[in-house]
């Protein structure tokens, strides 16, 4: 029965991954949430059996199917990626409930600012408002004091504000220590301290990696870390890590 429920959820879980697609493509253009999808080349409006998630990328083998431009593999794998948190939200929780669908909805929102900022080397305020605003609501249905909580969002957000201020936005961005915010709101401080080592030597590892492999990366490059910190964040959450023994 299990896993007639991750395959359920894994599914549902590539379905919004497609909306998510749309709403990191059409954010800051003009253009509304609703309405047909269109290829981004040459604006033919795209078929039903052109939208399944995944699958429509395979069965056209990456390539728009009126004017064969390739289409990006940022598509699938972010359906995948939050089929993949979907299910394993429920492996965790066990159950369809408020608290589901609240994290759900959270790590939805993680997903758009991580990929937005790797396209765009942004976080929209917009984004980060709404994830903190229902961070800091959920503070009030926390076992932990809601008080001791809003605490814990401010000490993991004051590092990034840090950098962000004597590097006057040369090392670490604005957007990053909102983000932080959001996320010591939203997880027990053990959580999220543990979410910010595994962002950082992930980061640093990926960081050195593309110095040594990819001429065009040096010291000075500019690399965004949304993405470091929502996986970061992901792995403390799903596994409750605990790496300073709070």
């Amino acid at each position: 029965m299990t896993t007639i429920f991750i395959i359920i959820f894994f599914t549902l879980g590539l379905i919004i991954g497609s909306f998510l697609n749309v709403v990191i493509y059409r954010l800051h253009t003009g253009k509304s949430l609703g309405g047909r999808s269109t290829c981004m080349s040459c604006s033919t409006t795209l078929s039903w059996y052109e939208l399944i998630p995944v699958f429509s990328f395979l069965g056209l083998k990456g390539r728009c199917k009126n004017c064969s431009t390739k289409i990006s593999i940022q598509y699938p794998l972010v359906e995948l990626a939050t089929g993949l948190i979907f299910a394993s939200l429920f492996l965790k929780l066990q159950t369809f409930g408020v608290s589901y669908v609240y994290y759900a909805l959270m790590f939805s929102l993680l997903v758009v600012i991580a990929v937005y900022d790797l396209k765009h080397k942004i976080i929209p305020d917009k984004l980060s408002f709404i994830f903190g605003l229902l961070a800091f609501i959920g503070l009030f249905f926390s076992s932990v004091p809601a008080f001791w909580g809003f605490l814990s969002g401010v000490f993991i957000a004051l590092p990034f504000a840090f950098f962000w201020l004597i590097s006057t936005g040369r090392w670490m961005g604005l957007g990053d220590a909102k983000l932080a915010l959001g996320i010591g709101w939203l997880f027990p401080l053990s959580i999220s301290l543990s979410a910010l080592v595994i962002a950082f030597w992930t980061g640093a590892l990926v960081g050195l990696f593309l110095m040594i492999f990819f001429k065009k990366y040096g010291m000075k490059s500019e690399v965004p870390f949304a993405p470091y910190l929502v996986l970061g964040t992901f792995a403390a959450f799903l596994f409750e890590l605990n790496l300073f023994g709070i």
